[in-house]
């Protein structure tokens, strides 16, 4: 008989939130961790999306697929910047490690909930940014077997140098055509 005890979702989210590192380790080891992953990057989008006044299920639900959409494209330009542009002597990652890791680097987002009282509104958005800006260096440090942070930092870095751009042409719509 096994006498191994799988660890509650509740109670690694909140390891997630106080950046453990060895959180990360074991979500990346765990690939049972990946529907809590799931479940932890739409919790902290239905968060947002209440917290800041977005109350219409329909832009929750919109937010919902864009947090996962972005969670899956940051995940997998970690994994490709993380392991062919960036590698450490050891870095070993599959895609999956990484979806996993930067899953629970979503947990801060749920404080985004408090965003719903008007005078923390401001304070919420940037300190939950900070802070989640934090656990996904983290979590892309951990999921790549770096030993550097600053590798990871570069990684997270360029991914937002690939990522921003695509998402203000996309919010900008179809760009204007030339005379």
């Amino acid at each position: 008989m096994e006498a191994q005890v799988d660890e509650s979702l509740q109670s690694r989210m909140i390891r997630a939130a106080r950046l453990d590192a060895a959180l990360y380790d074991e979500v990346k080891d765990d690939p049972r961790a990946l529907p809590q992953a799931i479940f932890v990057v739409v919790l902290a989008a239905v968060a947002t999306g209440i917290g800041f006044g977005q109350g219409d299920l329909g832009l929750i639900a919109l937010g919902m697929l864009f947090a996962l959409l972005g969670w899956c494209f940051t995940a997998y330009l970690a994994h490709l910047i993380g392991t062919k542009v960036l590698p450490e002597p050891q870095t070993d990652a599959e895609p999956a490690e990484l979806l996993r890791t930067i899953g629970f680097s979503n947990a801060p987002g749920i404080v985004r909930l408090l965003a719903v009282v008007p005078d923390l509104t401001v304070f919420v958005m940037l300190a939950t940014t900070v802070w989640m800006i934090c656990a996904t260096v983290i979590a892309i440090r951990q999921g790549l077997s770096y030993q550097s942070t600053a590798r990871a930092v570069g990684v997270y870095a360029a991914i937002q140098i690939l990522l921003v751009p695509l998402i203000f042409l996309f919010m900008a719509g179809e760009p204007p055509s030339s005379p």
